[in-house]
């Protein structure tokens, strides 16, 4: 192994972890402004122009806050637990290819980290680490609504990780690789979207739980649990917390427009390489927006109901899509998979929508 080969992976390595600190907090300025917006609000105007130094004024006002530690708090897992979940959000993007080959000085240079032959599934054991973190916050914080908080958070982080998995199974199949490179080269012609519509809808619903997005946000919900496994986080430990949320919504927008939009494939990025990135960029922003959008449209549910919507309803289309997507595979009929699945999404709204009558008729009675 070459030094400089090693240098070439630290720098990128350096530029991802980088670009995400950056995003996370440029995101909360774009989500507060597209709240704003959307709520007929201004949102933040003050700090520089625009706002736009609203986040280096945020950031500054919590290295200087004051941080407390419980005086019964188990005090070594209460600071090592924001680090185990800030950790899992700045490393999940290492497998993803943002771009394809560009020359510098005479010299090709591959614009992704690593090619990992099973990255699907390093995605998928990463992104299982971070809800460790939660869940020691919630214990260690020796407070029963911290702790519920992180009950509640690994219970949803078990029930949506199954259609997690089984919405990349699609892909897989339609590619016969688990690496994220040959799945982005295989959607050149036609974008997985097309092929894989209930698998996109499945991976959407599953990583809004997976980051505790509204309306999914059980662990941290202010009007039952003060404000659920950070209770009593303050300062910088509160915002590594808030740091690994926004990172991995991210990450997560990454990996969807990756898997299912092409990743950085779409106009001239053939000719011109540096648009790769461009056009992924572009892609992670339209998805961030749809998580914005979500969150300022629709209310928390129930806990109970969203544990019953994972089992219920989402876990058996993952399954059905699954299905139909190897029986389109295995006949070589690839048109046959966006059709089926369809169908399996209209029957299971209907008898959803049959059951819930029923129990409305019944409760009438």
């Amino acid at each position: 192994m070459t030094s400089g080969l090693i240098w070439e992976w630290i720098i990128k390595s350096l530029v991802i972890v980088f670009g995400l600190l950056t995003g996370f907090a440029y995101l909360t300025l774009f989500e507060r402004k597209a709240l704003a917006r959307i709520q007929v609000r201004i949102g933040p105007n003050r700090a520089g122009p625009l706002g736009l130094l609203q986040p280096v004024a945020d950031a500054v006002k919590l290295i200087f806050k004051e941080e407390l530690i419980p005086s019964k708090a188990d005090k070594i897992i209460f600071i090592l637990a924001p680090i185990i979940t800030v950790i899992p959000a700045l490393i999940i993007l290492a497998v993803l290819p943002f771009g394809g080959v560009i020359t510098l000085f005479g010299k090709q240079y591959s614009l992704s980290l690593v090619d990992l032959n099973v990255g699907v599934l390093y995605i998928t054991a990463v992104a299982s680490i971070s809800v460790y973190g939660i869940v020691l916050a919630g214990w260690a914080s020796n407070n029963k609504y911290a702790m519920l908080g992180g009950i509640r958070s690994s219970a949803q982080m078990i029930s949506y990780e199954l259609a997690l998995g089984l919405s990349f199974i699609g892909p897989i199949l339609l590619t016969g690789s688990m690496s994220m490179t040959d799945i982005v080269e295989t959607q050149k012609p036609l974008w997985f979207v097309v092929y894989q519509p209930l698998g996109v809808l499945v991976f959407w619903i599953a990583t809004l739980a997976e980051v505790n997005r509204a309306p999914f946000d059980m662990p941290e919900a202010e009007q039952e649990l003060t404000a659920g496994y950070h209770t009593e986080y303050s300062g910088m430990k509160f915002a590594l917390f808030f740091m690994a949320e926004y990172i991995k919504m991210i990450a997560v927008s990454a990996i969807a427009a990756t898997m299912f939009f092409g990743g950085y494939h779409f106009f001239w990025e053939d000719k011109y390489p540096i648009l790769g990135p461009i056009w992924l960029l572009a892609k992670v922003v339209a998805l961030l927006f749809g998580m914005i959008w979500i969150r300022a449209t629709l209310p928390r549910i129930r806990y109970d109901r969203l544990m019953a919507f994972g089992w219920k309803f989402l876990f058996p289309l993952a399954l059905a899509n699954v299905f139909f997507t190897a029986l389109g595979v295995i006949l070589g009929k690839l048109w046959l998979i966006p059709v089926l699945t369809m169908v399996a999404l209209l029957v299971a709204i209907y008898l959803v929508s049959m059951s819930q009558t029923r129990r409305w008729n019944k409760n009438v009675l």
